[in-house]
């Protein structure tokens, strides 16, 4: 197939090669790399500008599935291409609301790449959901076989999900159920048109594709629906207000997702500046998977802090477990969920984050009995809601005689509920210089590895040994890094962008990929380029 392709070849020490590889290195996935006498396999896109947004790896084939501009792959677990789907560039403005794919449209068309933002394997039906920019955000559901068209569902208005082209700003969760139409839970940044998309909702996933509800809202009446939307005067107070969702989960009972927004001010006062001088808050939040109200909305702060410092500003996140030695200075058990978190120093220039970055730790538990917490103060008729950006105002908990336990979900009262007090994680590791940029983790022989990808390309392999649990002031140990790739020549530095590129974009890629391009040794141990 002309333009793609996928090769074989063994990295040089010559230093010519990387001069090659530099005119490279903005649209490769993966270069070739020898590492203990293997040679790795090469996947190219057909254009260096149609770059890889998302990743996700099938949990029993291997298979690989890659969502990039334009394009959705099927590739197998060695880097050859099976399958391609073509999603772009079609006609389109973003302006064109119905899109032109539903009535004609009177903005000028031009020809507009199709963002991929979301890509998620619906493993109860055997088919892929790919969700691009063009359209206003419509969505696609690909055989996972053959990337056949199932459905591709626009003619609705909650078929739109965002128009936003940048890749980043959406995140998606499937739930599926036994015997029974799945649900989708999906937040999104609108920019600005808070009228026309939900920042979140969840909606119906059928079995047949062709059913008239795909992708409806769970609920959606007058009074009460399976969605939230910015409100418009929240646009008045701050004119950048918008909420990226940067990860998303699902553990237990419950649905959760971690986000970054503009703080609003508890006053009328607008603030109308730039969005360099906006105070950004990472929050978590989190949903009963059954909720169609969304009675059970709370979003907490959320970040960590190591000797003084304060790192508030969410770059990724991973869901992974803790292994027995991290679990038993934690003080839970080794199959318990933790979330692995990256987060920039400070509140500011979200867009542009510090460079000073820490990796933290948070147990599920801890999370679950923060959010318990603030429930039972607000049921007990303490504070406010806490959500200005939502609400515009400050509204009075309600005292109610409610048993509040680990499952509760929410009445008609006290909800949506926000709060002010910090959820604070265990610090693991800092690096002043070279900002972390995504994380993955996965357990050997009872230690838990974690992976962490820089700014500037490495790839850096951490052990923990343990972490002193105090949730008022963690102190972990220090950790052992094992594996660090320097950044030692543009080969090298592509190497480490695919390996980057995979782990941030999904949670399942460091399971297929560790036997092959990673050591497990418990000794220390350098890549040389």
């Amino acid at each position: 197939m002309e333009g793609r392709r996928a090769d074989r070849r063994t990295l040089s020490p010559d230093p010519r090669v990387g001069a090659v590889a530099a005119l490279l290195s903005f649209w490769l996935l993966a270069i070739p790399v020898m590492c203990g006498g293997q040679t790795f396999t090469s996947f190219h896109p057909e254009r260096r500008d149609w770059v890889f947004d998302h990743l996700t790896v099938h949990q029993t084939t291997g298979v690989l599935y890659i969502g990039a501009v334009n394009r959705v792959y099927k590739v197998s677990a060695n880097l050859t291409l099976l399958v391609s789907h073509d999603t772009g560039p079609e006609d389109d403005n973003k302006a064109c609301y119905p899109p032109l794919i539903v009535q004609p449209c009177s903005e000028p068309l031009v020809s507009t790449n199709n963002v991929n933002k979301l890509l998620l394997i619906d493993y109860s039906q055997n088919r892929l959901l790919a969700c691009g920019s063009l359209y206003q955000g419509v969505c696609k559901l690909l055989r996972l076989d053959d990337l056949f068209i199932l459905v591709e569902p626009s003619h609705k208005k909650e078929h739109y999900l965002s128009s936003v082209n940048q890749t980043g700003t959406m995140y998606g969760v499937i739930v599926p159920s036994q015997g029974q139409d799945g649900t989708l839970f999906i937040g999104t940044a609108v920019d600005g048109k808070q009228d026309y998309f939900p920042t979140i909702s969840s909606r119906k996933l059928p079995r047949d594709p062709e059913s008239s509800a795909m992708l409806d809202y769970e609920l959606h009446t007058d009074f009460v629906s399976s969605l939230i939307k910015i409100p418009s005067d929240t646009l008045a107070l701050v004119s950048h207000f918008d909420i990226y969702y940067v990860y998303g989960f699902a553990s237990g009972s419950f649905v959760y997702f971690l986000t970054v927004q503009p703080e609003t001010p508890e006053n009328s006062m607008s603030s109308s500046g730039s969005t360099s001088d906006l105070f950004y808050t990472s929050r978590i939040v989190r949903l009963c998977k059954d909720d169609r109200k969304f009675h059970s909305y709370v979003s907490l702060p959320v970040g960590c802090v190591k000797n003084g410092v304060e790192y508030r500003l969410l770059q990724a996140a991973y869901l992974g477990k803790p292994g027995r030695v991290l679990a038993a200075s934690l003080g839970i058990g080794a199959q318990d969920d933790v979330l692995f978190t990256v987060f920039s120093k400070g509140q500011k220039q979200f867009h542009r984050p510090p460079d000073d970055s820490a990796l933290c730790v948070f147990t599920i538990r801890d999370i679950n009995a923060r959010i318990k917490e603030r429930l039972q103060s607000c049921y007990q008729g303490e504070g406010n809601l806490e959500l200005n950006w939502l609400l515009g105002k400050d509204v009075q908990c309600t005292k109610a005689p409610v048993p509040i336990d680990d499952s509760f979900c929410g009445l008609d009262i006290n909800q949506p509920l926000g709060g002010s007090q910090l959820v604070t994680g265990h610090t693991l590791y800092t690096e002043t210089r070279d900002r972390m940029t995504s994380v993955t983790s996965y357990v050997y022989n009872g230690y838990c590895v974690a992976f962490v990808g820089t700014k500037s390309g490495r790839l850096k392999k951490l052990s923990y040994r343990s972490v002193k649990a105090s949730p008022q002031a963690p102190r972990p140990r220090p950790i052992h890094i094992i594996l660090q790739h320097a950044n030692g020549g543009t080969a090298a530095r592509t190497f480490e962008k695919f390996i980057e590129i995979l782990i941030r974009a999904t949670s399942d890629t460091l399971n297929q990929l560790k036997r092959r391009f990673l050591p497990l040794s418990n000794e220390p141990r350098v890549f040389n380029a």
